[in-house]
């Protein structure tokens, strides 16, 4: 079953320029884990500073090995540090 993972995030004014390179790095790490199928970053329109992250992955079980990567945890942690917060993680999939 494949699985959707949305990740939400909002940056200070100015911290864009550091974020998208730390987006950018854990995308290409993702991209050689089992499971990873594709990504995408989108920015609200109507809320600049409100980022999401879609992640598509072959299972929910593929996410989370990849969740529990200690490269993801390391570039994660930069992220959470650069925002202030923690990163939230919400998985879905296709009912059945």
């Amino acid at each position: 079953m494949a699985a959707k993972v949305l990740i939400r995030r909002k940056v200070d004014s100015g911290k864009e320029k550091e974020l998208l390179p730390l987006i950018i790095q854990l995308r290409k790490l993702a991209m050689s884990e089992p499971g990873y199928v594709s990504g995408e970053t989108l920015k609200a329109l109507k809320a600049p500073h409100d980022y999401l992250v879609i992640s598509t992955w072959s299972s929910p079980e593929a996410w989370k090995a990849w969740e529990a990567n200690p490269e993801r945890a390391e570039v994660q942690k930069k992220i959470d540090n650069l925002l202030g917060e923690s990163t939230e993680y919400e998985i879905y999939h296709y009912p059945d």
